[in-house]
C-alpha cells in the first residue's frame, strides 16, 4: 500500500493553482516562528508549486546524517533505474512541477529491485535536475515523513541523493488520491459512509501532527495530498510544506505564504501567520467537498463569478434545509440527512474567519466520531459497508457530469 496516481497526469503533489513563496527546511523553523510578524505577501505562480522523536535538521548530503538513515532505506539510484525499469513511460504514475512520480517494484525484505510483479509496489518521486525550490521540500519530506510514524501519514520507506539526483520512495496506495475519486470524470463516486470514514481517517492524522509530541503543521491539506489505501484508509501525503508549530509563547509562525488556493486559511493569506488552526480551515474546505463533490476552486463550475466553494456554499452549512440544496448528487440522496447537517455544522466552525473561534483538530474528531454509522458497525471497512448497501439494492448514481453550481438567487 502507498502513494498511486492512476495515470500520467497532474501529480498530487502538484497544483495549478498554488502559491508561490520560499518554503525553509525543518532546520530553520525555529528561526522563522521568532521572525518579524510583518505582512507577507501572496505571489501567485503557474508552477504546480509510532509518536515522533525529536526533529533533527537534515543537511543537504544525508549521507552523513545518521538520524535519517537508521529510519529509512538509502537507496543508490542504481537501484531505483532497475526498480523502475529505468524510468520507463510505462511506469509513470504522475508528474507536476517537482518532478515526476513512477511505479517500482522492490523485494519486501532486502528492498533491492525486483522484477515488475514481483516484491512489493512502491511509489518513488523524482526530483528534477533544475527544480531548487523542489529541493527544498524534498528535504523537508525526508525530514518529517523520516522521524513521523502513524497510521494515517503516508509511509516513507527511503530515499536516494546520489550527486544531483534526488528521490523518494513510498509505500503505494491503490486507490489514488481522494481528488480523483471526488472530481475526476467517469470514476465511481465513493459513498457517504465512506466519505465520512475518510473524514475522521484526515482528522485522525492532522490530530497527531498537532499533538504535543509531534507539534507539526501540515500547511497544504487538500484532497490530492490525501491517499487512499485498498480499503478506503486515508493518509497524508507531501510533507514538503509542512512546518514546526510554534513553541513557548509564540502563538503562531511567521512564514512567506506557500499553499494552495482556495484551501489555505485568510489570515494565513493575509499575513503570514501559520497555526495549527490553519490546517483546521483547510479541513473544513476538505469536508466540505467531500459534502459537495465539489472543487475548491473550479474553473468549470465558477467560471461566471468569481466566488469559491467556501463563500458559495457558506450561506447554505447555517440552515438545516438549505444545507441538503449542497450535497454531492452523485450520492443519489443515500446518506443520512441528520448526519450531512452535522458534518455541515462541523465545517461552518472549522471556515469561521477568526482562527480563535475554529475547533482544535481533537475537538473535531471527536464530532466526527459521534458521527459515525452505527445501524452498519457491524461491517469493518467502507469497502464492506458498500458492499452492504448495493445487497440492499442502494448503489451509487454513476453520473460523470456535475450540473454548475446554482447562484445563492436561482436557489
Amino acid at each position: 500500500m502507498g502513494i498511486c496516481w492512476p495515470k500520467p497526469a497532474k501529480c498530487a503533489h502538484a497544483s495549478s493553482s498554488n502559491f508561490s513563496g520560499s518554503a525553509k527546511t525543518h532546520s530553520n523553523t525555529k528561526q522563522e516562528s521568532t521572525s518579524s510578524t510583518q505582512k507577507s505577501p501572496m505571489e501567485t505562480s503557474n508552477k504546480p508549486f509510532v509518536a515522533s522523536k525529536p526533529h533533527t535538521p537534515v543537511s543537504s548530503n544525508l549521507k552523513a546524517d545518521t538520524s535519517v538513515s537508521s529510519s529509512l532505506k538509502s537507496f543508490s539510484f542504481s537501484d531505483l533505474k532497475n526498480a523502475t525499469k529505468n524510468f520507463r513511460s510505462e511506469t509513470l504514475l504522475g508528474e507536476g512541477g517537482f518532478g515526476c512520480v513512477f511505479k517500482g517494484w522492490i523485494d519486501e525484505n532486502k528492498f533491492a529491485p525486483t522484477k515488475p510483479g514481483t516484491g512489493i509496489v512502491v511509489a518513488i518521486k523524482k526530483l528534477k535536475l533544475e527544480s531548487f525550490q523542489g529541493h527544498k521540500e524534498w528535504l523537508a519530506e525526508v525530514n518529517y515523513l523520516g522521524q513521523l510514524r502513524h497510521e494515517n501519514l503516508v509511509k516513507l520507506i527511503g530515499y536516494c541523493v546520489e550527486f544531483e539526483n534526488r528521490l523518494l520512495v513510498y509505500e503505494f496506495m491503490p486507490k489514488g488520491s481522494l481528488e480523483n475519486h471526488l472530481f475526476k470524470k467517469g470514476v465511481q463516486p465513493i459513498s457517504w459512509v465512506t466519505r465520512m470514514h475518510i473524514a475522521r481517517q484526515v482528522a485522525q492524522g492532522l490530530t497527531f501532527l498537532h499533538s504535543l509530541d509531534a507539534n507539526v503543521i501540515f500547511r497544504d491539506l487538500k484532497a490530492s495530498n490525501i491517499l487512499l489505501d485498498s480499503d478506503y484508509n486515508a493518509k497524508l501525503s507531501d510533507f514538503g510544506l509542512a512546518r514546526d508549530g510554534p513553541t513557548g509563547d509564540n502563538t503562531h509562525v511567521s512564514t512567506r505564504v506557500v499553499g494552495t488556493q482556495g484551501y489555505a486559511a485568510p489570515e494565513y493569506v493575509a499575513t503570514g501567520h501559520l497555526t495549527p488552526k490553519s490546517d483546521v480551515y483547510s479541513f473544513g474546505v476538505v469536508l466540505l467537498e467531500l459534502l459537495s463533490g465539489r472543487r475548491a476552486v473550479d474553473d468549470e463550475n465558477f467560471g461566471f463569478s468569481e466566488e469559491t466553494l467556501v463563500e458559495w456554499a457558506k450561506p447554505f452549512l447555517s440552515d438545516n434545509r438549505k444545507v441538503l440544496r449542497i450535497m454531492d448528487t452523485r450520492l443519489g440522496g443515500q446518506y443520512s440527512k441528520k448526519g450531512a447537517q452535522a458534518a455541515a455544522a462541523l465545517a461552518l466552525q472549522c471556515l469561521h474567519k477568526d482562527p480563535k473561534n475554529r475547533p482544535c483538530m481533537t475537538d473535531v474528531l471527536a464530532s466526527l466520531e459521534r458521527l459515525h454509522v452505527t445501524k452498519d458497525s457491524s461491517a469493518r471497512t467502507p469497502q464492506q459497508l458498500q458492499t452492504k448497501l448495493d445487497h440492499h439494492g442502494i448503489k451509487h448514481v454513476n453520473s460523470p457530469h456535475k450540473a454548475r453550481i446554482p447562484t445563492t438567487n436561482s436557489l
